[in-house]
């Protein structure tokens, strides 16, 4: 018999049980979507982050990387849109490659792949899309457009950016360089200035639906992106480009270990120039076999061109008499006997001004050891710069090594060798010797500019670095050095160029021996170089060249290779800073073989624009016609790269705004115009009589106003100290204008 008590009772115990198993439940449910609620977390998952990539789309807006820029305003690295070519394999996509063989035959020639290697690719199974290789990547718009042209099916493109090097070898070493997708930069200002050069990317964010369509109120939210800053250098490029063809000239006859050069402002310390080979196409990095900025990186033991610095502080001394005789040939310093370059025979007992012509050893020894004596040269070394890095805004700058522990090390060192300097610290010496007596530091750098903000975060100025000499020895130096190029006697008459007047020392320097003491001997085993400065008399430029053991001919001297840079380069400076006298004005600078001016005349004004900028020329229109009626220079003249040329058409003429032309480009428009020119000053228009977009009458005539550019500097920097109304601040921004077309 069933006991119904004890039944009703289990069935109450398991009531109870079940109901509180499920209350627990209920607790733990709950709390758990408490906690969801508040954490908004499940196994670490963020609940809102999965909601939001859901139902919101992010875009990334991408800022681009600053451009570098030449003293002009030339683009010389920039960002650009370059395309990558791709297949589609896939049957099911309507654009996909439909005959391989066909495909593969067309398209190889252009993307650098052999045609049985890209049928291997285009014959893949069961990939939607592939690659073409390297040669695919990074293409031009030009090269975009030929492949195109083809009509090849499955052929497809995307778009990527790119960071290129229009001039190609060109300042190379100052430029360096970034990866093609500007991922790492590798070296020289590209590296150095990276954070400023590397862009901010932004982003736009809005709410979309399960298919991707924006919703109503889609909630966007824009950040902006940032774009680096654009750097301006100091470099012209004219004299750049000359100094570049200059040096390929002599790399390919002469075949040197190296070289370097640097061209610079006498006044300013700017670098208007700087080359090194072995040189490279940054957009062609893989190639690099030289990554050495040798004119900052390098230091070498500087040969007698350091012998106008000994010079300089024995005059300052008071101990140096240019009359007084010595006998040439040897000098014995203890048990080492020091030796003129003429195996040690001498020129007998002449005076030290001829010492210095014919470049004398035993002179300068007997100078450093007798006369200064070798704690006043050392004292002097180090007030020419010599004991520290010049701090020029350029990466990896190196400092010198000084001999100076014996009698024989300080007799060495006046001459050039033990001591070893870099190129970009004899440049920063020699200022002193041109700027009269006051030396400036070297720089690169002109200013940052910073488009978001639309402001200049940097701009430079010329800095003292101190005065090791005074006005009056800076003088008598460079007339003493006038004549080391002059004379009959002296080394540097390779260096003379007719019409202008160059002061300087040549130098032939030793090479330490890499694997022990000594230095390397044989036939040119040496450095070959030459510090030239010009108009002697005040000089605006400097020029320093050297040449490493360059293959000469037996009856060939060190001076050819380093002569045929500087005076093409010298000329070319001189001459586009309008500073050579007016009877070599016009004269034919250096020319790049093969380039000469075709005519225009009777062709389209349009094409003939088109063509001249092709080839890195400048073309000036003159009037509104579309046909062009006369042009200067004239065909079969030569031209280099950058030059105006000056296109006439027949159309109604007007004045061109002239601000920062040279004299010489404003006397060929004039000739072409018909105009009689006056001009006031010398140096680049800061005005003119006739203004721009003025109707230009033949047989008219203009006059312009020239200022150097110290001279502008020196109106900018008077203008700024006084509170400008708006009209001053109008003639303020007319001046920086001018300053950077300078």
């Amino acid at each position: 018999m069933i006991n119904l008590a004890q039944t009703r009772k289990t069935i109450i115990k398991r009531a109870l049980l079940l109901m509180v198993l499920i209350s627990l439940f209920f607790l733990i449910f709950a709390g758990r979507v408490v906690y969801v609620q508040v954490a908004k977390e499940v196994k670490g998952q963020d609940l809102q982050a999965m909601a939001e990539s859901r139902w919101t789309t992010t875009q990334t807006l991408h800022g681009e990387r600053g451009t570098i820029f030449d003293r002009k305003g030339g683009a010389l690295a920039e960002e650009v849109q370059s395309y990558t070519a791709f297949a589609v394999l896939d049957e099911n996509y309507e654009e996909h490659v439909e005959e391989p063989e066909e495909t593969a035959e067309k398209l190889a020639p252009l993307i650098d792949i052999e045609k049985k290697d890209l049928i291997d690719l285009l014959t893949r199974e069961e990939v939607f899309q592939v690659e073409l290789g390297p040669g695919s990547k990074y293409l031009t718009l030009s090269e975009k457009q030929e492949i195109e042209e083809l009509e090849l099916p499955g052929i497809h493109f995307r778009t990527e950016e790119q960071r290129y090097y229009p001039n190609q070898t060109f300042a190379s070493h100052v430029l360096g360089y970034t990866e093609r997708d500007m991922s790492e930069a590798r070296m020289g200002l590209e590296k150095g200035l990276d954070e400023r050069l590397s862009p901010t990317d932004g982003s736009l964010s809005y709410k979309r639906n399960v298919k991707g369509i924006p919703l109503f109120d889609k909630q966007e939210v824009l950040q902006e992106p940032i774009d680096g800053e654009d750097v301006y250098l100091t470099i012209d490029s004219n004299i750049q480009t000359a100094l570049e063809q200059a040096m390929t000239e002599v790399e390919e006859e002469y075949e040197p270990n190296k070289m370097t050069a640097i061209v610079a402002n006498a006044e300013t310390g700017e670098i208007l120039g700087m080359s090194n080979r072995p040189s490279f196409n940054p957009n062609e990095y893989e190639s690099i076999t030289n990554y050495t900025n040798y004119a900052i990186s390098d230091r070498i033991e500087p040969g007698s061109t350091m012998k106008m610095f000994t010079l300089a502080a024995a005059i300052e001394e008071g101990v140096y008499n240019g009359e007084e005789t010595y006998e040439s040939g040897t000098y014995d310093i203890g048990s080492t006997t020091i030796g003129d370059h003429n195996n040690n025979k001498g020129w007998g007992e002449i005076t030290y001004d001829e010492g210095l012509e014919r470049s004398s050893n035993v002179a300068f020894a007997k100078l450093a050891l007798e006369k200064l004596k070798p704690e006043r040269l050392y004292n002097y070394l180090e007030a020419f710069g010599f004991r520290e890095t010049t701090g020029i805004d350029l990466p990896n700058e190196a400092n010198s090594s000084i001999a100076e522990s014996s009698e024989l090390d300080a007799a060495v060192t006046a001459f050039g060798q033990a001591t070893a300097v870099t190129p970009i610290q004899m440049v920063k010496a020699a200022t002193a010797i041109a700027n009269d007596g006051e030396m400036v530091d070297p720089y690169i750098i002109d200013k940052i500019y910073n488009s978001s903000d639309q402001t200049y975060t940097y701009e430079s100025a010329p800095e003292s670095a101190g005065n090791p000499i005074s006005k009056k020895t800076a003088a008598e130096v460079r007339k003493k050095l006038e004549r080391v190029v002059t004379s009959e006697n002296g080394t540097g008459r390779p260096f003379y160029i007719d019409g202008i007047d160059v002061a300087g020392k040549t130098g032939t320097a030793q090479i330490s021996n890499p694997e022990g003491g000594g230095y390397i001997s044989g036939h040119n085993q040496n450095i070959f170089s030459f510090m030239g400065m010009a108009p002697a008399d005040d000089p605006s430029i400097i020029v320093y060249v050297a040449v490493d053991r360059p293959k000469l001919e037996g009856h060939e001297a060190g001076s050819a290779p380093v002569a045929a840079i500087f005076n093409p380069v010298m000329k070319q400076s001189l001459s586009y800073m309008n500073l050579t006298p007016q009877d070599v004005e016009d004269e034919d600078v250096y020319e790049e073989e093969g380039i000469e001016a075709k005519s225009y005349v009777d062709q389209s004004m349009n094409e003939a624009v088109h063509e001249l900028e092709e080839f890195g020329l400048e073309p000036v229109v003159l009037g509104d016609g579309s046909t062009v009626v006369d042009q200067y220079p004239a065909e079969g003249e030569p031209l280099i790269i950058g030059e105006k040329v000056f296109l006439r058409t027949d159309g109604e003429v007007k004045m061109p705004d002239l601000g920062g032309w040279s004299l010489r480009d404003v006397k060929r428009m004039s000739d072409l115009l018909g105009l009689s020119l006056h001009h006031i000053g010398s140096g680049y228009v800061t005005d003119q009589s006739v203004e721009p977009g003025a109707s230009v009458q033949k047989e008219g005539y203009v006059t312009v106003e020239l200022n150097t550019p110290s001279q502008i500097r020196e109106n900018q920097e008077e203008e700024s100290v006084e509170q400008p109304s708006e009209e001053g601040q109008a003639e303020e921004e007319t001046g920086e204008d001018i300053q950077r077309r300078d």
